[in-house]
């Protein structure tokens, strides 16, 4: 097939948009929740707290009881027992009466206040007070912190500890999430060997692999590596066969740029259709864009600028409406740290350092390793422009 025959972002993002994969949801055990992202809005099934409880540690009385105390004549009434937390009250205080009640312990029925008892003084079975009370003080109202039917989380929240206590709170034990997309891996090329692997002449350690494998799990999907691929038909049609059998979605990266040994292309044609094969940005010119037995599959550029920055543009987008998480492309504004020179009808993507209220512009070209360690995230230069200013606006796209 022809190389290069490219085409604007907007139409390769209308390509992933249209990949017919649904979010899919399953129920898993509150203990296993951290990082998975809500399937369903979560309404509280109860009042938290269930019931009137004491704030303090004092005494439950009936406000009207008190109404008349003063330093100069204290009202003294009758402590006819003590409820302490987890109790289950059975007395009911009456005219003249007061119980000792630790905090978090449930209000006896006919108490409508707690007097901490720092104010009080004790003489036997008589509590001895000296200002009035009035009805709530020292008591939390039942579902005064959450009432019953009260929207507590939307579906596609992140749940954080934040939320899995929340849940707790209200004693639900299990959630709908949505599933974690499956998506394999594969580094491609004969230079490439692993971390840990003798470093031989010629050759270079992988790096796509473990970014773009941890940057599926960052954005909660399920990423399996399959290795590299080496510079032949067999190898990389093999490992594109086993992502397709184990996975919902391919990405390879290295492969695509239509060189003589770049095969990427030409086995996603045999085994299914390839929509793409080009992109008009800089850098990742080189991408591709196909689809296998219903399947999304990628060749992201080899180059691990070029390939974190189509990951962000172009996959992250579909895992992120799998695992209900549309909305959290994350975007800052900052000024430039100093002038930008760009090549006029051509879109650029630069990755960029963000240093307080600096996006500080990273030069190195896309092929070296910190270009894109050292950015945070990058910033869209427009085919109309050939200068940014020192000091201008620019909105950055941040990884992840």
């Amino acid at each position: 097939m022809a190389f290069l025959k490219v085409v604007p972002l907007e139409e390769a993002l209308k390509i992933v948009e249209s990949f017919k994969l649904e979010p899919k949801v399953e129920k898993v055990p509150l203990e296993e929740a951290l990082g998975r992202v809500l399937g369903e809005d979560i309404v509280s099934p109860i009042d938290v707290p269930p019931f009137d409880r004491a704030t303090v540690d004092g005494y439950a009385v009936r406000a009207q009881d008190t109404f008349m105390a003063s330093e100069s004549e204290p009202v003294r009434l009758k402590v006819v027992g003590e409820i302490n937390a987890g109790d289950t009250p059975s007395i009911q205080l009456k005219d003249g009466e007061a119980l000792y009640i630790s905090t978090g312990a449930p209000l006896p029925e006919g108490a409508d206040a707690v007097i901490q008892f720092e104010d009080v003084d004790r003489e036997g079975d008589t509590v001895v007070i000296y200002k009035p009370a009035y009805p709530g003080l020292g008591v939390m109202k039942a579902g005064a912190d959450i009432p019953k039917g009260k929207l507590l989380l939307k579906s596609g929240t992140k749940l954080g500890f934040k939320e899995t206590a929340l849940l707790s709170a209200v004693g639900v034990s299990e959630v709908l999430v949505f599933k974690k997309p499956r998506v394999a891996v594969i580094s491609t090329g004969n230079e490439v060997v692993l971390p840990g692997e003798e470093l031989g002449p010629g050759k270079i350690y992988d790096i796509n692999g473990r970014a773009i494998t941890d940057a599926v799990r960052e954005l909660g999907g399920d990423a399996t590596f399959l290795g590299i691929a080496r510079d032949d038909r067999e190898s990389l049609k093999s490992l594109i066969l086993r992502g397709l059998e184990c996975c919902d979605v391919v990405l390879i990266s290295g492969g695509a740029s239509g060189g003589i040994r770049d095969l990427t292309s030409s086995i996603i044609e045999e085994l299914g259709k390839v929509y793409i094969h080009g992109i008009a940005i800089q850098p990742g010119k080189p991408t591709i864009i196909g689809e296998i037995n219903g399947k999304p599959i990628f060749g992201l550029p080899g180059y691990p600028t070029s390939c974190l920055t189509n990951f962000t543009l172009l996959v992250a987008p579909l895992l992120r409406r799998l695992i209900g998480r549309e909305t959290e492309v994350r975007k800052v504004k900052k000024r430039l740290a100093h002038k930008v020179f760009s090549v006029k009808g051509r879109r650029q993507f630069l990755p960029v350092r963000i240093e307080g209220e600096k996006a500080v512009p990273i030069l190195k070209g896309s092929g070296a390793v910190t270009s894109f360690v050292d950015a945070d995230g990058f910033i869209e230069v427009p085919e109309t422009v050939e200068i940014l200013e020192s000091g201008e606006e620019v909105e950055v796209t941040l990884f992840g």
